[in-house]
């Protein structure tokens, strides 16, 4: 993963054609060097995958909720973006968290250059420390089973 203002390659998933516009523009003038990807749905994200790798993946809350589900679960077990930060786009601050696995939430109300800075920012600093904890982890795990007697 890259850090905001250089290259960040960035997939966004809506079906709202303004909205993934407004949210491109916004990233262009985040970071100009960067590959932003569209799908409009699920499936067609998926198609991306295969030829681009993605640092953060912008997904828009209106695919629905099933959808919306599925591809955080999805994009979360995949080993090619199991690591990468994943936003949401919502609509409304009162609908309910989609599986927990989405670092972060913007509400589209204040979204901005700023707010998608700060949730990238955020997401890195998150996904370092999420990596971090489970190498610590292995390893003292494989210490752990070397003290441990044969059972």
């Amino acid at each position: 993963m890259k850090a905001p203002g250089k290259e960040m390659n960035v997939l966004m998933i809506g079906n709202n054609p303004i909205e993934l516009v407004k949210v491109f523009n916004y990233l262009k003038k985040l970071s100009g060097k960067g590959v932003t990807e569209i799908a409009f749905d699920f499936k067609s994200g998926l198609e991306r995958l295969s030829r681009f790798s993605p640092n953060f993946i912008i997904l828009d809350d209106n695919l629905g909720r099933g959808e919306l589900t599925r591809a955080i679960g999805s994009f979360s077990h995949f080993k090619k973006t199991r690591n990468t930060p994943i936003t949401v786009l919502k609509n409304s601050n009162y609908q309910e968290a989609f599986g927990g696995v989405a670092m972060n939430y913007i509400l589209k109300e204040n979204l901005s250059v700023e707010s998608l800075h700060a949730a990238f920012k955020a997401s890195l600093i998150s996904a370092r420390a999420q990596l971090f904890l489970e190498e610590v982890y292995r390893k003292r795990k494989g210490r752990l089973m070397r003290l441990l007697p044969d059972l």
